[in-house]
């Protein structure tokens, strides 16, 4: 004990004073940054993540380096780019399988982990919170823990210690992910409660070991997932049973969300944004809140998207996938939970720096600070020959009002080129009969409707015939049906066997995964029947039928023998 007299203590107290007055210019930004981040609490920190970006297909690549999978070389130009794009926080997904050494060390290569943190770095200093994990490793070896279980556990702990020292000197704006949508499937045998089991001694084992590492490590966030990164209510709890126990305030909760199955491959005739979709969201989203966040808990929505975007991402229909996403990012804000939009290449171009889809950019930008209004479609067909009528299409103004509406930069005349009437807006006919006197099939103009708030959305208005298939001859290997669309667009496929009975693969439905088993390609002029429906389709006569989004429907049959494929128009 010092024995300070009255004295001393107010020199001593003056001196401190001084000294403290002192650090802000001591104290590098670098420092201060480690400092801040998590100073009003982690649901602070998740919020001021908003919104995040997930750089997909590039560190988590499963090959020889990071352009296995066919991204160029991060560069620090891309970083700053999704930076400048308006996002704040970036998911930095990282497979570590192929640069680690043998047991017992399990060494990362060195150049490896520089090339990580390299990335890391230029993320803090572009100002974004950064979040790494281990990525793919989940299935390519911490699956088999059931089996394997000494080995396994051995190398996730010798791979986080080695992350853990390398990074516990950042700035907290660097979160840790314990492992990306974690499964344990040998032979597909795990029972899921001792997939729980297993996730939680790896959480439990991560948590340890990146705390015991010691400076910023022992307050960072650390983020646990649920089983497979699910929402369902029984992974939620698990994962809450985790959390609950290690008692660590600096723990935030992740889950992935694909949207509703059918809408999000369009399957089962779900080519619309309809009440299921949404209310899978709204059930979705209460289940998450109610766990974790009501509970004190943060949640990071670590990845979303539609899973039909593996295939193409014009498997959903343009307007009915802005309105899937502008209704999504609404519901998460009102939730309070952070979205990471995940994105393997097909979103922001990586050396371009341009967005492949601006209307879906600017609808999921429009989407961070308040709602954009909608409407029930986004095409506006007028049948060729026949005559043009007026055209009325329910709106979903979302508290918005409509400004103006313009094509090709003209402001069309309300009353006169349009009617808005309550929640509902009319297309004149003479205005529409005006913009396809071309007679030219297809998209004949683009109508921007403008609201007071929000992104705008574009009508598009479209001359159409009649599609025409024709008889063809091909394989299960090959086979495309010769088709002139005449400006019209394919929304869905059924296929049944002329004896009865759904035909392909998920029989359950007459409706087919779209771009899995079928595919129209409008610039060759065909839709093609892909291998994987074929490969479970028995032999016999099969009947199509073509749903396109004027309301025309085809019919055509096939007729399978063996490999052999002949089509002809029913």
């Amino acid at each position: 004990m010092i024995n300070l007299t009255k004295k001393s203590l107010l020199s001593f107290t003056l001196i401190a004073a001084m000294l403290f007055s002192l650090i802000p210019s001591l104290t590098s930004a670098a420092e201060a940054d480690q400092i801040s981040p998590l100073s009003s609490g982690p649901q602070a920190y998740v919020n001021a993540m908003q919104p995040g970006w997930n750089l997909g297909n590039s560190l988590d690549s499963v090959g020889s380096d990071e352009t296995a999978w066919g991204n160029p070389r991060i560069t620090k130009a891309l970083i700053d780019q999704i930076a400048a794009q308006g996002y704040k926080s970036i998911r930095i997904p990282v497979t570590w399988n192929n640069q680690i050494g043998s047991a017992p060390n399990y060494t990362v290569n060195a150049p490896y982990m520089n090339r990580v943190q390299e990335v890391v770095d230029w993320a803090l200093d572009a100002n974004l919170y950064v979040m790494i994990n281990v990525h793919h490793d989940s299935w390519l070896w911490i699956s088999h823990m059931e089996n394997n279980r000494n080995e396994v556990v051995a190398k996730y702990n010798a791979v986080w210690t080695q992350i853990a020292n390398r990074f516990k000197n950042h700035s907290s704006k660097l979160m840790f992910e314990s492992v990306n949508e974690p499964r344990f499937s040998d032979g597909g045998t795990t029972s899921e409660t001792k997939a729980f089991q297993m996730l939680d001694e790896l959480n439990v084992s991560f948590h340890r070991i990146v705390r015991s590492s010691g400076a910023q490590n022992a307050v960072r966030p650390l983020v646990l997932s649920t089983l497979e990164a699910s929402p369902t209510q029984t992974r939620m709890n698990e994962l809450y049973n985790t959390m609950t126990k290690l008692n660590d305030s600096n723990l935030i909760a992740t889950v992935h969300y694909y949207g509703f199955w059918p809408f999000s491959v369009n399957i089962a005739g779900y080519t619309r944004f309809e009440t299921d979709t949404r209310n899978d969201i709204d059930q979705t989203f209460n289940n998450v809140y109610n766990t974790f966040i009501a509970r004190g808990i943060p949640v990071i929505l670590g990845e979303y998207g539609l899973l039909g975007f593996d295939q193409n991402t014009g498997v959903i229909e343009q307007g009915e996938k802005l309105k899937f996403f502008e209704y999504l990012t609404y519901y998460l804000k009102q939730k309070n939970i952070t979205h990471m939009l995940w994105d393997n290449g097909q979103h922001f171009k990586r050396t371009a720096f341009t967005w492949s889809d601006p209307e879906l950019y600017n609808m999921m930008k429009a989407g961070w600070s308040g709602r954009s209004s909608t409407a029930d479609t986004d095409l506006v067909f007028v049948k060729k020959g026949a005559a043009v009528q007026d055209k009325s299409i329910p709106l979903n103004l979302n508290g918005n009002t409509l400004s103006e509406i313009r094509t090709n930069g003209q402001l069309l005349t309300a009353g006169q080129d349009y009617v808005l009437s309550g929640n509902s807006i009319t297309f004149k006919s003479g205005l529409l009969t005006r913009l396809t006197s071309s007679g030219q099939l297809g998209v004949n103009a683009v109508l921007t409707a403008k609201f007071n708030r929000g992104a705008d959305w574009n009508f598009r208005v479209i001359q159409n015939d009649k599609p025409l298939l024709r008889s063809t001859q091909g394989s299960t290997a090959s086979f495309s049906i010769p088709t002139t669309f005449n400006g019209d667009q394919l929304a869905t496929m059924e296929a049944v066997y002329a004896t009865g009975g759904n035909a392909g693969p998920q029989d359950w439905t007459s409706f087919k995964e779209f771009e899995y088993t079928f595919s129209p390609s409008y610039a060759s002029g065909e839709i093609k029947l892909k291998p994987a429906f074929f490969n479970e389709v028995r032999d016999g006569e099969i009947i199509l039928k073509f749903h396109f989004w004027s309301g025309e429907i085809i019919t055509y049959k096939i007729t399978k023998n063996g490999s052999s494929v002949t089509g002809n128009v029913s």
